[in-house]
């Protein structure tokens, strides 16, 4: 029968942290030898490895991060022992680790992270970028999920799943204006109208496009953004039409700080969360995605990609 040596565990840790024997040896005041000898006993012991070996640098494995994440939890406990003697009340802490890309709107990543906000055993850490980025993170073992408007198809070399959360159709939106306002007409009544739009590389800005194209209607683009949390808050101070998920600007529109003057059915906005193939999934992001699905409209939820 296996016993952990915590000492093992120790080393493993400080490297995982230090990313670098050298650096964990120097901390530890030890002979890099030894703490690499510590490290291989620990993972015979484990039957895992922890690491690869990436250009030099020390990247953690599937299993390392595993192990990491558990020797994170039972080294702060002995903190949290502590904490307790000390007359501070300590609490066990469980990790959710989300990439959410810029495009995305910020408000539909709170919708979702809502349920695991208020849990006191658990820390969320959010990382934001380009889903180029937040997928080399998720291959890295440093990410659970990644949220995004698009999703990725598996390859050779990954095995991407695509959970498709929800569909939601866009609308234009702008302030409200006084008196009573003529029936809007789309696309016709966008003829030299200013816009403020997603950037190019939206799928959204690409069927909007097409849409006014064959309709022959040329509007005046007042900005073009990447950023869902920009493109709200020019919304909200600029006297153009934005074209947006409703969701982005939900509060605006129940505030009448903005006002619905159409809604696009024929563009919709899709919203993914992306997990990686794991022997060790994280339980959390499995529960978290399946309950905010069960809860959307059967209309809203479509297949999941192949």
């Amino acid at each position: 029968m296996s016993f952990l040596n915590y000492h093992h565990l120790r080393y493993f840790w400080v490297i995982a942290h230090e990313r670098s024997l050298t650096k964990a040896a120097q901390r530890l005041n030890l002979a890099p030898s030894a703490v690499s000898i510590q490290l291989k006993q620990l993972e015979e012991n484990l039957g895992q490895r922890l690491f690869d070996r990436q250009h030099k640098t020390l990247v953690l494995t599937e299993a390392g991060q595993v192990a990491l994440d558990y020797a994170d939890t039972i080294f702060r406990a002995g903190e949290e022992m502590l904490d307790t003697l000390a007359h501070r009340s300590p609490g066990r802490r469980q990790y959710l680790r989300v990439g959410a890309v810029s495009t995305l709107s910020r408000n539909f990543t709170l919708e979702l992270l809502r349920p695991a906000i208020d849990q006191p055993e658990l820390e969320l850490i959010i990382r934001s970028g380009t889903l180029r980025e937040l997928l080399a993170q998720l291959e890295a073992h440093n990410l659970d999920l990644v949220l995004a408007n698009s999703p990725v198809l598996r390859d050779a070399g990954h095995d991407w799943k695509s959970h498709l959360l929800a569909e939601q159709a866009v609308s234009l939106v702008g302030q409200p204006t006084k008196g009573r306002q003529p029936r809007f007409q789309f696309p016709k009544d966008l003829e030299g109208r200013p816009l403020l739009l997603p950037s190019l590389a939206s799928n959204v800005r690409t069927s909007f496009d097409t849409i006014l194209e064959r309709a022959g209607v040329r509007p005046v683009i007042v900005a073009e953004i990447d950023d869902m949390a920009m493109l709200r808050l020019l919304a909200r101070e600029s006297h153009a039409l934005a074209l947006v998920p409703r969701v982005v600007v939900q509060d605006e529109l129940r505030e009448g700080v903005l006002r619905e003057r159409i809604r696009i059915p024929e563009i919709q906005e899709s919203f993914y969360a992306i997990t990686p193939q794991r022997r060790f999934p994280n339980a959390i992001t499995r529960d978290l995605v399946e309950s905010f699905r069960s809860q959307q409209p059967t209309s809203s939820r479509g297949k999941e990609p192949e």
